[in-house]
């Protein structure tokens, strides 16, 4: 009932992953081929800086084609077992890239910190070279997803990480110029640790945000007491209990509530303008309302526990 005016919604959340499919393959393409260039340079050049920002390049690589592989999921139509179709693949796609950068962060962390005991020499203009090629191509990757980063976490995952890239490269540049004019070695493993920590501190949001989706809590851009107001100041709604909001995906939200209403029920025309409002002004895509006449030979048994 409540989800008779839906089919219009989904027309654009199919057209919109499919755009991104080209910009997947063109970033997923440059930046691998750039990757292994960029790790053979790091040991000819033999710096840290430039392995961190090879193997941070390495697992945005793994990132994008992770999203990738998810926003084509989100596509797919859902199916008996699935009735959701496969649109939580984003979250998992999401939390996998956040633990491997996690991973590959400590390896460099400890190379790094081995380099500062024992300092070696660094061939700085192939780093300059090098990390400035890198600019140039997470720099561009990135305006691709431009477009797509306001409103898809997992878009959004895909943006920052490229102007992430971008911005580690540009300390990368920096760092060669310096240890080219002063010779002093220690520039080189301190911008790795550097990079180590950028990383950490970019993952930890989307880890964050990826394990509140898959443990269906809230999405943090809803505003939970204000649905509740709505609902609660809806006219004849005596109380609403049993609310639940969820992310179907990294794009998707659902919820359902019970109202209980003693004096009659919700029309078709009702239901309609509440699921308007909750789409234009609170982003939730699916609605499940339950009326209820608050009779005491009935109580909602979820009323207690919610």
């Amino acid at each position: 009932m409540t989800h008779s005016h839906h089919h219009h919604d989904h027309s654009h959340s199919h057209a919109a992953p499919q755009s991104f499919n080209l910009a997947f393959a063109v970033a997923v393409s440059l930046n691998l081929g750039f990757t292994i260039f960029q790790i053979i340079f790091a040991f000819l050049a033999n710096s840290m800086s430039l392995m961190a920002d090879a193997i941070h390049n390495f697992g945005d690589v793994f990132g994008l084609v992770l999203a990738w592989g998810a926003s084509w999921l989100l596509t797919l139509p859902a199916r008996k077992r699935y009735s959701y179709g496969f649109k939580k693949t984003t979250v998992l796609a999401a939390i996998t890239n956040a633990l491997i950068l996690v991973s590959t962060t400590i390896l460099i962390a400890y190379e790094s910190i081995s380099k500062f005991i024992h300092p070696a020499a660094v061939n700085a203009p192939i780093v300059i070279v090098v990390a400035l090629v890198g600019i140039v191509i997470n720099g561009g990757t990135a305006l691709l997803f431009m477009k797509g980063a306001h409103d898809d976490l997992n878009i959004k995952g895909a943006f920052l990480h490229l102007i992430g890239d971008a911005l580690i490269s540009i300390g990368v540049v920096v760092g060669g110029i310096l240890i080219f004019y002063t010779h002093y070695l220690w520039i080189d493993p301190l911008i790795g640790l550097g990079i180590v920590i950028m990383i950490l501190w970019g993952t930890w949001g989307l880890l964050r945000d990826s394990v509140g989706l898959i443990l269906d809590a809230v999405p943090r851009h809803i505003n939970q007491q204000e649905i509740q107001e709505f609902l609660q100041n809806l006219p004849k709604v005596q109380a609403v209990h049993d609310l639940h909001i969820w992310g179907l995906s990294t794009k998707e939200v659902a919820l359902t509530a019970h109202l209980i209403m003693p004096g009659g029920a919700l029309s078709d025309a009702d239901y309609d303008r509440i699921n308007e409002v909750l789409k234009d002004k609170f982003k939730i895509d699916h609605t499940t309302i339950q009326v209820e006449m608050g009779s005491t030979d009935y109580p909602c048994k979820r009323s207690e526990i919610c």
